[in-house]
């Protein structure tokens, strides 16, 4: 193994999040620190919020400048991106959409995020991809399949998946690509054309905060999509009356039922800024740096992990299974690092903040 580059100096400057020194911020899967810039954001909004129609205006102005910056992050167009709560909305809203029959089936992998697989349980039947082979969905896809759907990094491993091998896979039978980029947008190049329809939370890497989440929407792909139910935003601004069904937005917006969560929009829209000044391919190289030099460490250590040791196949976490990890997690606090604990493993996760 090539020996992984020491990054003894963060990419990002540490003056421009609110870390309290001498604390060691490396759960970054679960929750980002958050960038000082934010409290002004917040504040602005607050005021905007206060100023009547004219303030109304200044909250669409967020929305579109949050989408133009997603648009730079995930190689597409504004208009290919919409808000939902929360990335489990999203993946609904086009389960409800699809209509399946006796024998279709979705595929995931078995470790899959709840939020990707949820939507689909009671609806259609689900085949798991079990293992760690990285052909192991091969198998599982034939003429039936209607949905293959992939966190691009696990959550609980740190796995990275081949969508290039995923969209090839989905087209030789028809199906749709759905994309969970939760785990690594804010830190890889993301291209989201690859996918038909791809979400994101934005609490991680991405520097925002909870209560709004990414939908985007493949038109080149699916033109002719819809959702099967819509609230006043989804529709074309100064629709009125039921006569006729009003006519949904042209975009990606059609996700959107109701006011998008204007407080979290106009954070993003301050975090996507500060990534806009940085390349990914930067960002990427640092935390693949961090993940590859702690795993060399762990290994030499005989410490066992879930995460695949190959940069290629994996993102910015390292995660570490133990019966214990809940104690272990609690024990690192104590002593300023703040790891992520759940599902029997102890995960850290890194940012352009980090050094080794």
């Amino acid at each position: 193994m090539t020996e992984a580059p020491l990054f003894d100096g963060p990419l990002f400057p540490l003056a421009d999040f609110a870390i309290p020194e001498g604390v060691a911020h490396v759960c970054a899967g679960g929750e980002t620190a958050c960038l000082r810039r934010h409290e002004a954001a917040l504040l602005r909004y607050l005021r905007d919020k206060s100023s009547g129609l004219k303030g109304r205006d200044a909250q669409e102005a967020q929305i579109e400048r949050a989408r133009a910056g997603i648009a730079r992050l995930w190689n597409t167009d504004p208009g290919s991106i919409g808000f939902v709560s929360n990335v489990a909305e999203g993946v609904s809203i086009v389960a409800e959409s699809l209509v399946f029959q006796p024998g279709d089936n979705i595929v995931v992998d078995a470790n899959e995020y709840p939020s990707v697989a949820g939507p689909f349980l009671k609806r259609v039947a689900l085949r798991q991809a079990r293992g760690t082979g990285v052909d192991r969905f091969d198998g599982l896809v034939d003429a039936r399949t209607r949905v293959i759907g992939v966190s691009y990094v696990s959550y609980l491993t740190g796995e990275r998946f081949d969508l290039v091998a995923l969209r090839k896979l989905a087209d030789r039978v028809g199906a749709l690509l759905i994309v969970d980029f939760t785990q690594a947008s804010g830190y890889l190049p993301i291209e989201a054309g690859i996918a038909d329809f791809a979400f994101s939370a934005c609490y991680k890497w991405m520097l925002g905060i909870t209560g709004v989440a990414i939908a985007f929407w493949n038109r080149a792909r699916q033109p002719n999509w819809a959702p099967v139910s819509a609230g006043w935003y989804s529709f074309e601004p100064g629709a009125r009356g039921y006569d006729t069904i009003p006519p949904l937005r042209a975009d990606a917006l059609r996700f959107t039922r109701g006011n998008p969560a204007h407080a979290p929009v106009y954070v993003l829209a301050e975090a996507l800024d500060y990534l806009s000044t940085f390349d990914m391919r930067a960002v990427q190289a640092h935390v693949q740096g961090l993940t590859t030099d702690m795993l060399a460490r762990l290994q030499a250590l005989r410490i066992p992990v879930l995460t695949p040791a190959d940069p290629a196949r994996h993102g910015a976490s390292v995660c570490v299974p133990s019966p214990r990890a809940g104690d272990i997690v609690r024990a690192l606090g104590e002593q300023g690092v703040l790891a992520w604990n759940g599902q029997g493993r102890v995960r850290f996760s890194f940012h352009g903040y980090n050094t080794t």
